[in-house]
C-alpha cells in the first residue's frame, strides 16, 4: 500500500479511511490520536446559556462546510486502533467511555480557561497500567494560548502532543489514525520519532504535509 506522503525519514501519511488502512500496518509503540467526538460541534456550539444569556449556537464559520464532528468512530475502529500499539492515548475519551475498555489511568488537559462558554479542559483515555490521573497544563485561551497557526477546528496544541510523547516516551513509531492537520506527526518529528498518520479528508492531508515541511524546530 503506497502512502500519500513519505519524507524518507520515518514520517508517513496515508489518505483514506483508517478502517481500510490499519489492517495493512505493522504494530507501533504508541497510538496518540484525537478522533471526532460526535457531539456535533461542526454545527456550532452553545453560547453563554446559563452564564447570562447568549444561548444561540455560535458557528465556527471557517469550517462550516465540513462535517468534522458529525459522528464518532464506531467501536470496531477504536478497537482496531488500540490493538495496533503497545500503548494508546485517545483524546476525548469521556465521549467513548461506553465503548472503550475500562481505564485506570486518565490524562486531564487543563486549558486554564477563563471563558464560561468553553470547557475547563479535556480528558484522554489510556490503556496504561498506571493507576492514576495525570494533569497537563497548556493554556488554550486568549493571546497566551494562541497557536501561531490553526488549520483544523479541533487542532490540539503542539505543546500538548509533545508532552504526551515525552511523558510516555515511545521508543520508535507513533500512529495517529485521525490525523487532522498533523499535530501529532509534527510533534513526533521534532522529537526524532517515526510517525504514521491517516486522514480521510485530503485537504487536511495537504495541510499536514505543509506543516511537516515547515515546522522542524521545537517551540
Amino acid at each position: 500500500m503506497k502512502p500519500y506522503y513519505d519524507d524518507g525519514n520515518g514520517i508517513v501519511i496515508y489518505h483514506g479511511d483508517c478502517r481500510d488502512i490499519l489492517p495493512h500496518l505493522e504494530p507501533v509503540d504508541l497510538v496518540l490520536t484525537d478522533p471526532p467526538y460526535g457531539i456535533k460541534r461542526d454545527k456550532g456550539f452553545e453560547g453563554f446559556g446559563g452564564f447570562g444569556g447568549f444561548g444561540k449556537p455560535i458557528a465556527r464559520k471557517r469550517f462550516e462546510d465540513d462535517q468534522w464532528d458529525a459522528k464518532r468512530p464506531p467501536q470496531d475502529i477504536l478497537d482496531m486502533c488500540i490493538t495496533r500499539a503497545n500503548l494508546s492515548i485517545i483524546w476525548g475519551g469521556n465521549f467513548f467511555a461506553d465503548i472503550l475498555p475500562q481505564s485506570t489511568h486518565w490524562v486531564f488537559w487543563d486549558k486554564l480557561q477563563t471563558m464560561p462558554t468553553f470547557g475547563d479542559g479535556e480528558l484522554a483515555w489510556t490503556n496504561s497500567p498506571r493507576k492514576s490521573i495525570k494533569k497537563v497544563t497548556v493554556q488554550w485561551n486568549g493571546l497566551l494560548g494562541k497557536e501561531k497557526w490553526r488549520g483544523h477546528p479541533t487542532q490540539k496544541p503542539l505543546k500538548l502532543m509533545l508532552w504526551c510523547i515525552e511523558n510516555y516516551n515511545p521508543s520508535d513509531t507513533i500512529l495517529d489514525p485521525f490525523m487532522g492537520s498533523g499535530t501529532t506527526l509534527v510533534a513526533a518529528k521534532q522529537l526524532g520519532r517515526k510517525a504514521i498518520g491517516i486522514e480521510i479528508e485530503e485537504k487536511y492531508v495537504k495541510i499536514a504535509i505543509d506543516r511537516l515541511r515547515q515546522e522542524v524546530l521545537p517551540l
